[in-house]
């Protein structure tokens, strides 16, 4: 395969997907620097290690640290092509956090030369890739960089957005197989960027302008939201109405244009709970159906929450306990979906340390992918799934990790259950 044109590409943050991002780039012999500003992460990488959980990613990385064609260090070195995968988190106000982009396109401005190509793959708000170039601009004003209002200009150096588009515990495959797009400041800087990945990508390289593509990464994820926040709602208002969401939905989608998803705790992860705000931030007045959606799942845990509150409240109130110290109640699931060890933006995991802070109950924590928890719950005990059902009079099903299923049998009266993934469901057709 030729690249010749890239002989060395940096990717500048090494998180989820930065990582597996520069260990695929240099899996195709191609001279890649990692940077990262944790001097954690940078050593452990350069020992052939890494520091995230996902599947085939030591394999490679391990590989190409020994064949010595990827190499971390905490400061941008010069390049052919830099990719920008740092974090966009929201503020306390939903207002999206831009900082580290800005510091991100400050670090690699000094080694910026004719010829280059810089892409923004870290999700963000419509607009973003033009204020990185300004914030380039600023930096290195003996360059000429690309504005969509000279489209036919030939810049010295060569801008576009291109979102990843993968799923926790299947990245190595996605990142080759998907579909890309494409989003260039102007025509010459999407073919440009287009040949990067080109280099690694087998799945479409659709092309279109920067803010389209800011665009369409938020749209679809704001379109799962919106779906989500329909399943949730239905949940709320079928525990009002004492209806079986779960057979309801179920009974629902036999319909052939119907196909509703399934309700949960929230929503969480690193895109769906934060991307539909950067939607409604830039377009307040108009974004009114992605806001309530967002307000709908964001509200889901507190439901939760005061479901489980409940639970031990009958436990008293049926003289099954004297006091609320001596309630033991089992949260099942921490992740912020099935079968992952990934707690970012985690409802379950919000729900377990609100419980910890508010009530005097005792809890037991079930998650299976983890070997401690954290230090904001270390007050709860970890343990496995069948001693936490024995012990436990209210059980919580947070996440629906599939070893969770085999709990229908394990359950002992007069235990109370919050089922908030319809677990029960799913086990129930499993018999």
């Amino acid at each position: 395969m030729k690249h010749t044109n890239f002989k060395k590409v940096c990717v500048v943050g090494l998180g989820y997907i930065g990582l597996p991002t520069a260990a695929i780039l240099a899996s195709r012999k191609v001279k890649v620097a990692g940077i990262d500003i944790n001097p954690h992460t940078v050593d452990t990488i350069n020992a052939g290690k890494i520091h995230i959980v996902e599947p085939e990613l030591d394999i490679i990385v391990r590989a190409v640290v020994q064949e010595g064609y990827l190499k971390a260090s905490m400061q941008p070195e010069a390049a052919d092509a830099f990719i920008i995968a740092v974090p966009t988190p929201s503020k306390k106000d939903h207002q999206p956090d831009l900082s580290y982009v800005r510091a991100a396109a400050e670090s690699i401005a000094p080694v910026l030369k004719p010829g280059d190509l810089v892409i923004l793959e870290s999700t963000s708000p419509v607009g973003t890739t033009d204020q990185m170039v300004a914030w380039l601009t600023i930096a290195r004003p003996d360059l000429s960089f690309p504005t969509s209002q000279q489209e036919n200009d030939i810049p010295d150096v060569n801008i576009a957005y291109c979102p990843e588009r993968v799923l926790p515990g299947q990245v190595i495959r996605e990142l080759v197989q998907n579909d890309r797009i494409i989003g260039g400041i102007t025509t010459r800087c999407a073919q440009r960027a287009q040949a990067l990945y080109r280099v690694f990508v087998t799945g479409k390289l659709l092309t279109t302008n920067a803010r389209t593509a800011e665009m369409a990464k938020l749209t679809e994820n704001a379109f799962r939201d919106v779906n989500i926040a329909f399943a949730n709602e239905l949940s709320l208002i079928c525990d009002q109405l004492s209806i079986n969401v779960w057979e309801l939905i179920k009974l629902a989608n036999h319909h052939p244009r119907v196909n509703i998803l399934q309700p949960g705790p929230g929503v969480g992860g690193h895109c769906i709970a934060v991307d539909p705000w950067f939607i409604v931030s830039r377009s307040p007045e108009q974004a009114k159906l992605i806001r309530t959606a967002r307000q709908i799942n964001d509200h889901k845990p507190e439901w939760v929450i005061n479901k489980v509150n409940e639970a031990i409240d009958q436990c008293l109130a049926s003289g099954q306990r004297a006091v609320r110290q001596e309630v033991v109640v089992a949260l099942l699931g921490l992740a912020f979906k099935p079968n992952i060890d990934d707690f970012r933006e985690s409802p379950a995991a919000h729900i377990a340390k609100k419980l910890l802070a508010t009530s005097e109950a005792r809890f037991i924590v079930v998650e299976p992918f983890i070997d401690q928890l954290p230090a904001d719950l270390a007050h709860a005990h970890l343990a496995d799934l069948e001693p936490a059902l024995a012990a436990a009079d209210v059980i919580a099903v947070l996440v629906k990790h599939d070893c969770f299923k085999a709990m229908v049998k394990l359950l002992k009266p007069p235990t109370r259950l919050v089922d908030a993934v319809g677990i029960l469901e799913d086990a129930e057709q499993l018999q």
